[in-house]
């Protein structure tokens, strides 16, 4: 934990060495943890074997593993076979860097007299402003930096994954998920209430459109429920369920109702459960707002790129995450532009299914649109379920700069059948 009171300069430049050296470890997460579709062999393939050139094979020396430098002193190239080793691991490994200063910057005040106040966080509800010492909120935010920072990481390597591959392995987003759960269980990492709402505007509501001349429930007049200040865990833990449950079921929703009308996958599996994992360390409100900033990051870097690349399907869950990132970052400015929203109480779960039913309308006009223009309206359809293994599978055929080695044996054999080099491996004794 870095203390509160460092200089700037020193905090920030242990931050993105650490985060470079993590990075390195997570170009390692992004190349093995798609090669097992199981939880636990897909952790247990990160240790072993040891990384070790994939034209080669030999053992990646110490000193070239050293994040950034190393890919520079070797000029991009492997050791032993000279064989070219790609920029993305260096970038990667600097971006993480740069995501860990980033963080503490937005998330922590550094130096003498500062306030949490002053944290991208902070909030007129947050939960400093409720019963916590005030001699404690710099341990309480530096906990918050870690648990936020589990949580980026975690988005890094599902985005990087999704980009390759066009799944999100379980074993990304379920160990983040358990993390996000029980450390919610603090009590203090919530952006927003479980429930909250504005008095005023409730009552107002509730006599306009329910019972304009009857007596208005109890309820009405709390803005935010007591419990939640005298039992701060189990309202932690009570937050990160709601948006586990409104984050996954939210994307669930848009999938199935993409399948009716299109006939085809719309989203898949591997999106519903990356919301859920935001939703689980965001919390419900801000995750409806990240589902709503995600499409615009996808629009705009499909709109930035149009012009040299149009790709028929887009992986969405790197932008899932950026708008989760962007949700997360800007939330002292976000919350001001969403607090009438969140604070009409038991309005906003009716405003949500309005806006469900629209969404269906919304896709049942574009497909007359289509038959407007003479567009056929849905294709052949793919008959059983394709699996993350058929993604790999599939990518791995499509793949011609494959190295002529074959896989070690204790890999995945899928990408080899892929491939058509299975039965060669197998004669060779691989």
């Amino acid at each position: 934990m870095i203390p509160w009171d460092l200089p700037a300069w020193i905090t920030y430049s242990y931050l993105f060495i650490l985060g470079a050296v993590i990075g390195s470890f997570l170009n390692v997460l992004v190349y093995r943890l798609p090669l097992h579709e199981e939880i636990g062999k897909a952790w247990r393939g990160v240790c072993h074997p040891p990384s070790s050139c994939p034209y080669c094979r030999r053992r990646i020396l110490a000193i070239d593993n050293v994040p950034i430098f190393g890919w520079m002193w070797l000029r991009g190239r492997c050791r032993f076979c000279q064989h070219r080793i790609s920029f993305r691991y260096p970038f990667i490994e600097f971006l993480n860097g740069s995501l860990f200063v980033l963080l503490y910057w937005m998330m922590i005040p550094v130096g003498f007299g500062a306030e949490f106040t002053e944290s991208c966080l902070a909030s007129p509800v947050s939960p400093y402003l409720h019963g916590v010492d005030p001699r404690a909120v710099p341990m309480f935010l530096n906990c918050q930096f870690l648990y936020y920072l589990v949580f980026t990481e975690a988005l890094l390597v599902a985005s990087l994954i999704d980009f390759d591959l066009q799944i999100i392995p379980d074993s990304v987003t379920v160990p983040a998920m358990v993390v996000g759960l029980l450390g919610s269980l603090v009590g203090c990492f919530w952006l927003l209430p479980v429930w909250y709402q504005s008095a005023s505007t409730v009552s107002m509501l509730w006599s306009l459109f329910l019972d304009p001349e009857g007596q208005l429930p109890w309820w009405t007049e709390v803005e935010i429920p007591k419990w939640t200040l005298s039992h701060p865990h189990l309202h932690g833990f009570a937050n990160s369920i709601a948006g586990f449950v409104v984050g996954g079921g939210t994307v669930w929703y848009v999938r199935i109702a993409g399948q009716w009308v299109f006939r085809r996958e719309a989203m898949g599996f591997g999106d519903v459960v990356l919301m859920a994992m935001i939703g689980s360390f965001l919390g419900w409100q801000p995750t409806l707002v990240v589902f709503f900033v995600a499409p615009l990051c996808a629009l705009a870097a499909v709109l930035g790129t149009a012009l040299f690349i149009r790709p028929r399907e887009i992986p969405y869950g790197p932008y899932l995450s950026l708008g989760a990132l962007i949700v997360m970052l800007g939330w002292k400015w976000i919350y001001p532009a969403t607090e009438r929203l969140f604070t009409l109480g038991p309005f906003l779960p009716v405003i949500v299914m309005l806006g469900g039913i629209a969404l269906v309308v919304v896709l049942w006009v574009v497909q007359g649109a289509k038959w407007l223009l003479g567009i056929p309206l849905y294709e052949d359809e793919w008959v059983g379920e394709w699996t993350s293994a058929d993604q790999l599978a599939f990518f791995a055929s499509h793949q011609t700069t494959q190295p002529t080695q074959s896989l070690p044996r204790q890999q995945w054999p899928g990408i080899a059948a892929g491939q058509g080099t299975l039965q060669r491996q197998n004669w060779q004794g691989r």
